[in-house]
């Protein structure tokens, strides 16, 4: 499948991003998706994911309260709403692919699929 990241940009502390990911290529609907990203020099990290049966979001600690991810099963379109942004949420995030919905999966998984090119968030005063 092909993932396509857009809406980052330049942000200053407190501000507020949202991110889309289009994507094409397999059967979105059926798949949990992903928000990861990585951080200047550091490695990648899972953000948030979403279930494809209920749309139940899942947060990394770091994000919680200010990040909600959401999902548009018709559209086959992911988003990231992300508000409050703190200079540690500088990275590059992508959009990822995880397994087929009936899959139990925790924070420990780490096999999701990335494809794009990813979309630069900078928080920076």
């Amino acid at each position: 499948g092909q993932l396509v990241e857009s809406g980052g940009g330049l942000v200053q502390p407190g501000g507020a991003l949202r991110l889309s990911c289009a994507t094409s290529g397999f059967t979105f609907s059926l798949y949990w998706m992903y928000w990861v990203r990585r951080a200047p020099g550091k490695g990648l990290e899972w953000v948030s994911r979403i279930n494809a049966a209920d749309g139940s979001p899942h947060y990394a600690d770091s994000v919680k309260g200010r990040f909600t991810i959401s999902r548009d099963n018709a559209k086959e379109m992911l988003y990231l709403q992300m508000n409050n942004l703190k200079p540690e949420d500088t990275a590059l995030y992508y959009c990822a692919r995880g397994p087929p919905a009936p899959m139990k999966i925790d924070d420990s998984y780490t096999d999701y699929e990335i494809s794009g090119q990813g979309t630069q968030v900078t928080v920076s005063s």
